[in-house]
This record gives structure tokens, sequence and C-alpha cells, in this order.
């Protein structure tokens, strides 16, 4: 929690201890949700997925569904992804799991980007989230 009332910066117990970072950032009478970077780790650390794509992206949206949660948001609450992957020729599979997680017909704004690596080696995709609940 922060000094200011508006904004709140919290860690869900259902996510990894981040290093440096908040996992949420609830912003305003409890209506912007800024959701940092998700990679794929389970709630004690370990990477999921290790050299597959696809797992490593079904652990991402766990963990984006587990923050927007916590902020009291579900996928239907998110505005904007940010997508940063390892091999951008990935994207079709991102945007299948996606889809299983939100309104497919109205799907939020987004950006993808191929990056040369993330935080670490194996990490293969990295997923931020800008969310609206309600209050």
């Amino acid at each position: 929690m922060t000094e200011n009332s508006k904004l709140q910066l919290f860690n869900p117990s259902t996510l990894s201890k981040p290093v440096g970072y908040s996992h949420v950032a609830k912003v305003g009478e409890g209506k912007m949700v800024f959701i940092s970077g998700q990679v794929p780790l389970d709630v004690k650390g370990n990477l999921v997925g290790s050299g597959d794509f696809a797992a490593q992206a079904e652990q991402v949206f766990e963990n984006l569904k587990f923050a927007l949660e916590a902020a009291g948001g579900n996928f239907h609450s998110v505005v904007k992804f940010g997508f940063f992957v390892r091999d951008i020729s990935n994207l079709a599979v991102v945007r299948e799991i996606r889809d299983r997680y939100i309104n497919s017909e109205a799907p939020p704004a987004s950006t993808a980007v191929e990056v040369s690596s993330l935080y670490r080696e194996d990490v293969l995709i990295e997923v931020d989230a800008v969310a609206l609940v309600a209050e």
C-alpha cells in the first residue's frame, strides 16, 4: 500500500513473490488497474513449461487471471495487453490461448513485440495488462 489512498500497489498471494516491482497497481477509485508483465512462474516462483511456448503462455494467462481477480476484475475488464515474445512466429499460439480467456468478438487493444531476450533466458513470453474494474 502507498501513502496515496487513490493508488494501491500489491502482490496477490496467488502469484510468485516479485523482486523490485509490484504485480498489480490499482489506480483511482478502484477503476484503472495496471498489471506488471507476467511470466510463466508458478506461485512458488518455479518456471512452468521449460522450452514449451504454449505451456508458458498458458501459465502467463493463469497468472494474469490471478492478478485481475485480486484487483476485483476479470478478463472482460482488460482494455489493453502488451505481448513480449522471443519469437513472433508464436503469435498465433498466443492468440489461441488468449481467446480462451477473453471475449474474442471484442478483444482488447494490444501490442506485440518480438524481443531478443527477457529477464531470464528460459522465459519465452511476458504479458502485461491494463484493466478497468468497477468500484
